[in-house]
């Protein structure tokens, strides 16, 4: 210990020696300022310091005849004395000493300790190089360490005074629409760093949110409402004796996340980033949590992205960004419902989250309402949503096991990436204060999915090797358009999004449908598998022979050839209608009171298949030419519905409480009658009436 304040005693000797001839640099100026200022608070002195002389003196030697020199070494005691290197009373001598005998006191009393050495007082009284310029910064804290000394000595400090504490709102906020993809662009170095990681600003956010939920009927088993199709019970449309009602407590809609600024020479560039997760993921399956997996979710990666974004003039802005992002179609609007688990999915409301390539351009146009126009366009990881786990043949691992390690590969396997787009315009639509802007935009995405036959998935037909010698592929495109506004004013929200599209499973719409099986013109329609094995609760992979097989023959035999039946993308519309109200508002509630945080939302939406789609896809009208095999791949589910009323109370900026009653339900395809069973009774309907309740805490 007595070694590391002999060196630091050492160091600090140069250092205090060192600061006069580099004050004459501006950078050196504000650190000296600094130091000055930091000594003042760790010595509890309220006495404000003087300010620095204005006019340049010559730089000082190590004699202590130099008029600075009393500052420095008054600096230096202040130091010494808090590590412990001198009592408070030799720090006063020294002090009270004349200014020409201060810093020779100062050393001989650290010579005399052992602090230093006669060869460290060589090293440190060599001549300093003149500098053109001197700021007597250290001059501004003498009196602040003077009193500091003392202060140690009598432990006693004067209260520091009280920081003025800031104003609050002047009026109650509108409501803000749920916005993820925001059109203005980052400011430079307008990230407020919690810490920094080397010069990366670094900060941290997400909330702890807790909810109680009811359903009425929950025959999935999950707690979130899923569309009414039963994947996880041994009957896909019946509720059994019951409507199977269900309890849950749930923590893992919790959120974690931090904003990254990276630094950047240019003034027209800025870096940003964001990684964010949940624990939304799956569960644990091991030895020591196996039982009690429902309390144990895993976390997953929601985003990681980074953007660039270059300034080209005062009202244009460029970007690109990588990483996972939400989609460009869909995601622009959102409604703000108290159930984010699925968020209105396979209910009106279209989103993703997906690695990406994005550019884009922020043009402001200007005029009174702040006109901006922002056209974007994006490259994206192509994805069809075809799981394992809708398989309705025999699944050899079943279950929990079915979805380890499995991923869809349909999108990948096509080659090609997904392409998306949006144009958005933002404006001021209300003026008054606390309100955001407006936006109108149109998105729209195109995609491919390909399954692949193998020869060796041709085994059972032999016949069909003179066809394909080395197997075959089958496609269909994945396609969206959505028009969407959010339309905030002092009185109301109104956020509403249209869409329409073909394959929409992996955009959360459509039923659950993505694409069909056309057998039509076909004879002797045959299945075979595909590399992935997915070919059930979606198009199965058929081929089938262009003229009927004559009885023990062969296709080639009778005169046709094997062909390939056709697949279809099913076709999907749907959308929503979010209104909030700003009730706190609406009755001029006080702003910096306990009731200016009360928020409503009303909420309907709507998701809906092509009728003429789905009939085909569920073996309705068409089918093989020799009535041998339907057209196939359809969910017989015709549209699901969602209306909701949800109430906010935020009692503070990081707590808010939430209550929202909704009520689910889904129709199925009227062709086929009433294929539920609710409760033992037959239905074309299940309706799931739902109660949540629960606190949020930000951070």
């Amino acid at each position: 210990m007595f070694d590391v304040k002999k060196w630091l005693s050492a160091f600090l000797v140069l250092a205090i020696t060192a600061a006069p001839v580099m004050a004459g640099n501006s950078d050196a100026k504000t650190a000296n300022e600094n130091t000055a200022n930091a000594t003042s608070a760790e010595g509890n002195s309220g006495a404000p310091s003087p300010s620095p002389a204005p006019s340049p003196t010559p730089a000082p030697s190590l004699s202590p005849s130099v008029s600075t020199t009393d500052a420095n070494v008054t600096a230096l005691l202040g130091v010494l004395v808090m590590k412990g290197v001198l009592a408070p009373t030799e720090a006063n001598a020294i002090r009270n000493a004349s200014p020409t005998a201060q810093f020779q006191a100062l050393v001989d009393v650290l010579n005399r300790k052992g602090v230093l050495s006669a060869a460290d007082l060589s090293a440190a009284t060599k001549p300093a190089a003149p500098s053109p310029t001197l700021v007597a910064a250290p001059v501004a804290a003498t009196s602040a360490v003077s009193s500091s000394v003392a202060n140690l000595e009598t432990q006693a400090a004067p209260a520091a005074p009280a920081p003025a504490k800031p104003e609050g709102p002047t009026v109650v906020p509108a409501v803000a629409p749920l916005r993820v993809l925001a059109v203005d662009p980052p400011v430079k170095d307008g990230l407020i760093p919690s810490f920094k990681a080397g010069a990366v600003r670094v900060t941290p956010y997400g909330f702890v949110k807790v909810t109680a939920v009811h359903d009425t009927s929950a025959p999935n088993g999950d707690d979130f409402p899923f569309p009414g199709i039963f994947l996880n019970s041994s009957d896909v449309l019946s509720t059994g004796p019951t409507q199977d009602p269900s309890f849950h407590l749930k923590a893992r809609s919790s959120r974690f996340g931090a904003n990254f600024e990276w630094p950047d020479m240019s003034k027209s560039l800025t870096l940003t980033g964001k990684v964010e997760g949940d624990f939304e993921g799956g569960f644990t399956e091991v030895d020591n949590a196996d039982v009690s997996s429902i309390r144990n979710p895993q976390p997953r990666l929601r985003l990681a992205y980074a953007r660039l974004d270059y300034a080209a003039s005062e009202t244009s802005d460029v970007f690109f960004e990588a990483g996972q992002d939400w989609t460009l179609f869909g995601s622009n609007a959102l409604p703000n419902i108290l159930e984010t688990t699925f968020l209105g999915a396979f209910s009106g409301d279209i989103y993703e989250r997906s690695p990406q390539f994005r550019f884009g351009l922020v043009q402001k146009l200007g005029g009174d309402r702040n006109l901006k126009f922002a056209p974007e366009f994006a490259i994206m990881m192509p994805s069809s949503g075809e799981i394992y786990k809708l398989q309705n043949v025999p699944n050899a691992l079943g279950g929990f096991e079915a979805q380890i390690g499995e991923g869809e590969r349909e999108g990948a396997d096509s080659g090609r990436p997904e392409i998306e787009g949006k144009i958005a315009f933002q404006f001021q639509l209300d003026k008054a204060p606390a309100v955001a802007p407006a936006q109108i935009f149109w998105s729209g995405f195109q995609g491919k999915r390909t399954s692949i036959t193998t020869r060796s998935n041709l085994a059972g037909v032999p016949d069909a090797l003179n066809t394909f010698p080395s197997g075959f592929t089958n496609s269909s495109h994945m396609f969206g358009n959505q028009l969407a506004v959010q339309l905030p004013t002092r009185w109301f929200t109104l956020v509403a999004s249209a869409w329409r599209g073909g394959d929409m499973r992996f955009m959360l719409g459509g039923q659950l449908n993505t694409f069909f099986t056309d057998t039509r013109g076909l004879f002797n329609v045959t299945d075979v598998p595909t590399v992935d094995n997915v070919q059930a609760a979606t198009g199965g992979m058929d081929i089938g022979c262009s003229v009927a097989i004559v009885t023990d023959s062969t296709c080639t035999a009778s005169g046709g050839t094997w062909k390939i039946a056709p697949e279809h993308p099913i076709g999907a519309f749907g959308g929503f209608i979010n209104l909030g109200l700003p009730l706190s508002r609406l009755f001029n509630a006080d702003p910096k009171g306990r009731n200016a945080g009360w928020q409503l939302y009303l909420h309907a939406g709507k998701d809906q298949v092509v009728h003429h789609d789905l009939q085909h896809a569920s073996g309705i009208g068409c089918g093989s030419a020799d009535g041998s095999l339907g057209c196939n791949g359809g969910i017989p589910l015709s549209q699901s519905r969602l209306l909701a009323a949800t109430v906010y109370y935020k009692l503070n900026a990081w707590t808010t409480f939430a209550f929202e009653q909704s009520q689910y339900q889904t129709s199925l395809l009227p062709d086929i009658g009433n294929a539920y069973l609710i409760a033992g009774r037959p239905s074309d309907k299940w309706k799931d009436n739902r109660t949540e309740f629960g606190p949020i805490f930000t951070f």
